[in-house]
């Protein structure tokens, strides 16, 4: 399919983090984009000031008649749209050119000298790093991210097409439609079982993934890790690694020794340990530019974040409020290790909100244990996703599975009441469901009582 003769490129599902910076790419080529979802979000909005027409009914009259022409038009789904969406099996009964995000995804970035960043944690906050070097030191490059960097404020960037930033999603073996030159694998924790089944596959699929690079590309792997590739770690003898860290005023302060040379006092500014290792590996992946070491190191500094990776909402003397997407138990661990690192002693308040109710199934256990490390409990509901519910799995189920004396489950317009009755040093919201969309009221709300 060759993507430069194509007038119109509709998206069914467009709101996804995904979906919309493909969405964002093709509007930029001068295409004719629009879509469908569920619901209106802030992604969506941001699209719609771009001049890309969303409607919210699955109603196949609702889209643009210049989308009927089947020689011209291509139309990008996401996994997680049903098969008897109305929409979805127009087109699809139509013999249009239909594919996965994954696919259009692989076919845009081919020709590119391509970097993904696979992982089941930290491929949001790495390929943001890498973009963020790579502008930094003025290499041309596309980026497409899992996540709203904050440090271009979108998911989707452009200064180029000789490079390329992808995250190779492992949901639904997406990964195996990419054309990598040079890739990453952060972590192979159990996860999507759902898809799966068990973890031995899961595994192989990364191992897949991994023979898919370019011949005379490169594997950069997490020490520890079962697969081969070029090793990088922390204070663990690998190929590249951090050693001599030090924390001055919430700032990491460490030396990188690569298989060339030593970088000394290298700073970086996201707490905890999980972020260093992202910002090491994404170091790592920019050398292969070509660029000087010493310059990408130096751009570390300035990494500002991604929205909902452990960002910052209130910091104030007395009060710190922190929201993270962690949706995994490793999430949530290195979510506790961050805030005890970095506010050691602190009285701690997590706020979960459960995401799909296999996850919580499959890792109820894990879950209670990585939960019961703060010094108290709120447990929202379980945010469905694309799931129905599993009989007897709910939030209540998975809070006595929890050994702690201080959890409570709770709606969500009881939260801001709590927080305030509980009056913790550290608040922190965790989850990968609607969550995101109350902690900007929550943040009004508590700031507001401040000010009282």
């Amino acid at each position: 399919m060759n993507l430069k003769t194509l007038n119109n490129v509709y998206f069914i599902g467009i709101g996804g983090i995904g979906m919309s910076a493909l969405a964002r790419y093709f509007k930029s080529q001068g295409k004719n984009v629009a879509g469908y979802d569920k619901t209106e979000t802030p992604l969506i909005r941001e699209l719609e000031k771009l001049g890309i027409d969303v409607h919210f009914e699955d109603d196949i009259n609702l889209v643009s008649e210049a989308f009927y022409d089947v020689t011209v038009t291509l139309v990008v789904y996401t996994p997680a749209v049903p098969p008897e969406h109305s929409e979805y099996q127009y087109f699809l009964n139509r013999g249009f050119n239909l594919k996965k995000r994954s696919e259009v995804l692989g076919l845009i970035t081919k020709d590119s000298y391509c970097f993904a960043v696979a992982g089941t944690h930290g491929k949001t906050t790495t390929t943001c790093i890498l973009a963020h070097l790579l502008k930094e030191t003025a290499v041309p490059f596309m980026a497409f991210l899992g996540g709203v960097s904050e440090d271009f404020n979108t998911n989707f960037v452009m200064e180029g097409t000789e490079y390329s930033v992808v995250e190779a999603d492992e949901f639904d073996r997406s990964f195996l439609r990419l054309f990598p030159d040079v890739a990453c694998v952060t972590s192979m924790d159990a996860d999507h079982l759902d898809i799966y089944g068990d973890e031995a596959e899961l595994k192989n699929s990364f191992l897949e993934f991994t023979q898919r690079i370019n011949p005379d590309g490169k594997l950069f792997v997490r020490k520890g890790l079962p697969l081969d590739g070029i090793t990088y770690g922390i204070e663990d003898a690998s190929d590249y690694c951090i050693e001599n860290i030090r924390i001055e005023g919430g700032t990491y302060i460490f030396d990188v020794v690569t298989p060339e040379t030593k970088l000394m006092d290298v700073r970086f500014n996201k707490p905890g340990r999980h972020n260093l290792l992202n910002a090491l590996v994404a170091l790592a992946m920019a050398v292969e530019t070509g660029r000087p070491v010493e310059k990408l190191a130096g751009a570390m500094a300035s990494f500002k974040g991604v929205k909902r990776r452990f960002s910052y909402e209130i910091k104030r003397d007395g009060f710190i409020f922190i929201d993270d997407y962690a949706h995994h138990p490793a999430e949530i661990d290195a979510v506790h290790q961050a805030i005890s690192e970095m506010h050691p002693g602190k009285r701690t308040l997590a706020v979960f909100q459960p995401h799909l109710f296999s996850r919580t199934k499959d890792f109820a256990d894990e879950f209670a244990k990585s939960l019961s490390r703060f010094d108290s409990i709120l447990m929202l509901d379980i945010y469905p996703a694309r799931e129905e519910p599993i009989a007897g799995i709910t939030a209540e189920w998975l809070l006595k599975r929890i050994d702690h004396p201080k959890k409570k489950a709770i709606q969500k317009n009881k939260l801001k009441q709590e927080i305030i009755k509980q009056n913790p040093d550290i608040l922190v919201t965790m989850g990968a469901g609607d969550i995101g969309l109350e902690v900007r009221k929550l943040k009004q709300e508590l700031e507001h009582e401040d000010e009282h």
